[in-house]
């Protein structure tokens, strides 16, 4: 039996190891409570990215990874726009990523696995969402997509997939309504793209509520057949596409840049392939192409996302403006825009320019509709010198 005061004695350290036990947990409570409630600062999630292997598993794993930093970057608000930046270094294999001028600034790859074709990468991801980044001060900016033309329709023989462009740029049109963080799809035309025609090209901008044009050209169909496999030939196949966005208030080309990628092609050489049907896009050369439509989103980002959203007056009376811009763009009730003159003008060369001239008018957003708004003009005397196809920038003091 026990004495009485060896009874006590375990009883009191119970007691202490008991209250040790609480404070650790009170601790780590508070931890986590500093953590998420000073989200806006610094958070760290854990996220599974996955990737299909394609090409090999090293690049099956640098895409996996790539696409849990684009999930813990959307999910924590932070600036997909910086995520070109750190392409480069998660190309190398290691298991810890430590960045410096950046809102991520450590990456710890916690597992790697492949299964049923995929790799999956799971990571601890600490990121400072910044409260200033561009598409939280910024209205959303409309964008008109063209047709993606082929450069080499001979090329789209195998599988008869001639009709690739309209379906490849309805897939980018997807990716940046459901991912953009800076931008929405206003439209899409069928009319060809020319920067020797800047003209025409603000007019289709302008009536589409378009700031920017994108358009480009498939510049790559090509098969190799790998016949080494004794069981079957291997049919791989080329993606290469150009990318080229004009500004819709100019006329000018701001950005080009080219993409390609190489992935299985999975059907019969004389099959004829649907490529409106899940059952291509699905397919390892499918994947391919719509990683290549996640790049080109996230290079808009990167390039155009910090360029001040440009809503226009499209019409004036009594004192109230209506603009171009509405609650799928980001605006708000009491929004401050500050009015700028539009001064556009053709040079001696025939090329249109584009002048804003700066106001002491202010206007403050009364009333929000899906695609535009109402201002109350804040210097009701200045009024009258307001005029539709003036441009509006928000104000960032806000």
């Amino acid at each position: 039996m026990h004495s009485f005061a060896a009874i006590s004695r375990l009883k009191q350290k119970t007691y202490l190891n008991w209250s040790f036990m609480n404070k650790k947990i009170a601790i780590c409570l508070s931890s986590l409570w500093l953590l998420f409630s000073n989200a806006s600062h610094a958070q760290w999630v854990q996220v599974t990215g996955e990737a299909t292997i394609l090409e090999s598993k090293a690049t099956a794993r640098v895409n996996a990874l790539e696409n849990a930093v684009f999930q813990a970057m959307t999910f924590t608000g932070g600036e997909i726009a910086s995520l070109p930046l750190l392409k480069s270094y998660l190309q190398q294999d290691r298991q810890q990523y430590r960045f410096s001028g950046n809102e991520i600034r450590h990456i710890s790859v916690l597992e790697q696995k492949q299964a049923g074709g995929k790799m999956y990468v799971t990571a601890r991801i600490d990121i400072y969402p910044s409260a200033k980044s561009c598409h939280k001060v910024q209205y959303k900016k409309g964008l008109l997509l063209g047709r993606f033309s082929l450069a080499e329709p001979q090329q789209a023989a195998m599988g008869s997939i001639y009709q690739l462009g309209d379906d490849f740029s309805k897939v980018l049109k997807k990716n940046i309504q459901q991912r953009s963080q800076s931008f929405l799809v206003t439209g899409m035309t069928q009319v060809p793209f020319s920067a020797n025609h800047a003209d025409a090209m603000m007019m289709l901008a302008e009536d589409n509520d378009a700031q920017y044009l994108i358009s480009g050209e498939i510049t790559d169909l090509s098969a190799t057949v790998d016949d080494h496999l004794l069981q079957a030939d291997t049919i791989n196949r080329q993606f290469a596409v150009n990318l080229d966005i004009m500004d819709g208030k100019t006329g000018e080309m701001i950005y080009q840049n080219s993409y390609r990628d190489i992935g299985l092609w999975p059907f019969a050489r004389t099959s004829h392939v649907d490529t409106k049907t899940a059952r291509f896009w699905v397919s390892p050369y499918g994947q391919s192409i719509q990683r290549i439509t996640q790049n080109m989103m996230l290079d808009i980002e990167s390039a155009l996302s910090c360029r001040a959203s440009l809503p226009e007056i499209i019409n004036i009376h009594q004192g109230v403006a209506q603009i171009n811009v509405g609650r799928v763009h980001g605006v708000r009730n009491g929004d401050q825009l500050k009015l700028w003159h539009s001064a556009g003008f053709i040079d001696q060369k025939g090329i249109p320019r584009n002048r804003m001239v700066a106001t002491a008018i202010t206007l403050t957003v009364d009333r929000v509709y899906e695609k535009s708004a109402e201002l109350r003009v804040n210097q009701p005397q200045l009024a009258s010198s307001i005029q539709p196809g003036d441009l509006l920038t928000k104000q960032l003091n806000q």
